[in-house]
């Protein structure tokens, strides 16, 4: 495959079923849905944990968020595994990023040549009460985020304005370079997260009374589960919402993808108008998902389609257009596929790596191959692992009071109905519990997450203090104060 520069598009908390293209009847993201008819879209693409930033450090080193550490939005990525942009940047590529990172700090060793207003955690610590998972600590920011919902701007909105710029700067810059390697360009846009505000010109796309409910949003609807009560807790979502502010919620988060969209409409136009598409390859995805009111949830953090799901579009030479994908997929594959597309080599050390090029995988139906993530942060008391192969998605709770589930996505892709207890489906189960027992000790993973928070949290100056410290929500952006509650 001839080697080739890579514009690496990503977003946050943009869910696989909140595009056109993944075959959403309302939602309008014309660009991306282009994008994906030029290339090959990976229908079951999923991110290796459903939280910011465990699933970003993924994204870096390729390697599963039990094997480095990353296991909540409180421990970031500082550089110490190595990522696949110190690879490129040892051999002396352009390796650019552009927007939201989440690591440690800019002052880390990260790897990235060049960082543009970056988005890190807060003082190099973020959210230390995702640490606390007994139950005793509850954000409440859902319950602020609903009331707010609807039209009008954020800091959010003006910040992916600044990287949607700063992109195409970019490209009109390195058009006049002379560059003997190829570049690799990660823009990290900051859409559709939280506030869920959106421009009004997005907003006003989608009228309320247009938009399908929730699947299982009511309470009479909504999984009899822990994991499903755990996080509502956390969060401090109501039990029940004024339909209108369950609507409002909606559209915005729609209207925020749509503006999402757009911006990557603007920089797509870049790379066309600086002539530079033909020699540059295109990878979309997102950090995880989004409920949107899905199981009565909104945020991430568990392992429903809608959350662990995510968008994975792959354009350019060399890759099938007008092609879906059907084999499991993860933000693991990312690191193979970079260093594919430059034109490096494998390397001995790569035997670590847990993922595959999507090129290579684009090439053909694998249907044995299996995706993997994991959760063990904010709102969930239990360590949590899911697994997907073929039409069934198995996940696992470490605690025994957490029943698993099991589902089959051919015939129930809204997964309604747990079949892990019925005895048709015992040997699927069975199956399942061995891959993973192969993969990793659930139970173990589970206590190195809790003991390395609950040191975090005695070294922060124990349980109360971190309750008392409170949380700032979303992290700001750059030039933003957090604002604690």
């Amino acid at each position: 495959m001839k080697p080739q520069n890579l514009l690496f598009l990503f977003s946050d908390q943009h869910s696989k079923r909140a595009l056109g293209c993944y075959g959403h009847p309302l939602v309008k993201t014309p660009n991306l849905d282009a994008l994906a008819a030029r290339g090959t879209r990976f229908s079951n693409a999923y991110t290796n944990s459903p939280i910011c930033v465990p699933a970003r450090a993924a994204l870096a080193t390729g390697r599963y968020v039990f094997e480095t550490g990353y296991w909540d939005n409180g421990k970031a990525y500082e550089g110490s595994v190595p990522s696949w942009h110190h690879r490129l940047a040892s051999l002396g590529q352009t390796t650019t990023s552009i927007g939201k990172l989440h690591f440690r700090s800019a002052q880390d060793p990260t790897g990235f040549s060049d960082s543009q207003i970056p988005m890190n955690v807060v003082g190099g610590v973020g959210d230390l009460l995702g640490c606390l998972r007994d139950g005793s600590a509850v954000l409440n920011k859902y319950r602020g985020y609903l009331q707010e919902a609807g039209a009008g701007d954020s800091t959010y909105i003006q910040y992916d304005h600044d990287i949607t710029e700063l992109t195409v700067r970019w490209l009109e810059d390195i058009r006049e370079q002379s560059q003997e390697k190829p570049w690799v360009l990660f823009a990290s846009l900051v859409c559709p997260h939280p506030p869920i505000i959106s421009p009004q010109s997005f907003y006003d796309l989608y009228p309320l009374n247009d938009i399908d409910w929730p699947r299982q949003h009511d309470a009479s609807d909504r999984p009899d589960h822990p994991a499903i009560n755990d996080i509502r807790q956390f969060l401090g979502i109501p039990d029940s919402l004024p339909e209108d502010t369950v609507r409002r919620s909606m559209a915005a988060y729609f209207g925020l993808c749509s503006y999402l969209d757009n911006n990557v409409g603007k920089i797509l136009q870049a790379l066309e108008r600086n002539g530079l598409s033909d020699n540059t390859r295109v990878l979309y995805s997102s950090d995880h998902g989004e409920a949107n009111g899905d199981r009565g949830i909104w945020g991430k953090s568990n392992m429903y389609e809608e959350s662990v799901g995510v968008p994975m579009i792959l354009v350019g030479d060399g890759v099938p257009a007008g092609q879906v994908i059907e084999t499991p997929v993860s933000h693991v594959d990312c690191f193979p596929t970079i260093t594919d597309c430059v034109g490096l080599d494998r390397l001995d050390e790569d035997d670590c790596l847990r993922g595959r090029s999507l090129f290579d995988i684009a090439g053909g139906a694998e249907p044995d191959r299996i995706a993997f993530s994991e959760f063990h942060a904010a709102g969930s008391r239990t360590g949590v692992f899911m697994l997907r192969q073929g039409d069934y998605k198995y996940v696992h709770y470490v605690d025994v009071d957490y029943p698993d589930t099991l589902f089959d996505l051919s015939s129930d892709p809204d997964e309604y109905r747990n079949l892990v207890e019925e005895a048709a489906y015992r040997e699927v189960r069975a199956t399942f519990q061995q891959q993973l027992a192969q993969l990793c000790d659930p139970a173990f993973v589970n206590a190195q997450a809790r003991g390395d928070q609950l040191a975090r949290i005695a070294a922060a100056g124990g349980r109360q203090a971190v309750l008392n410290g409170g949380s700032f929500g979303y992290t700001p952006a750059p030039g933003e104060t957090p604002v604690y509650s």
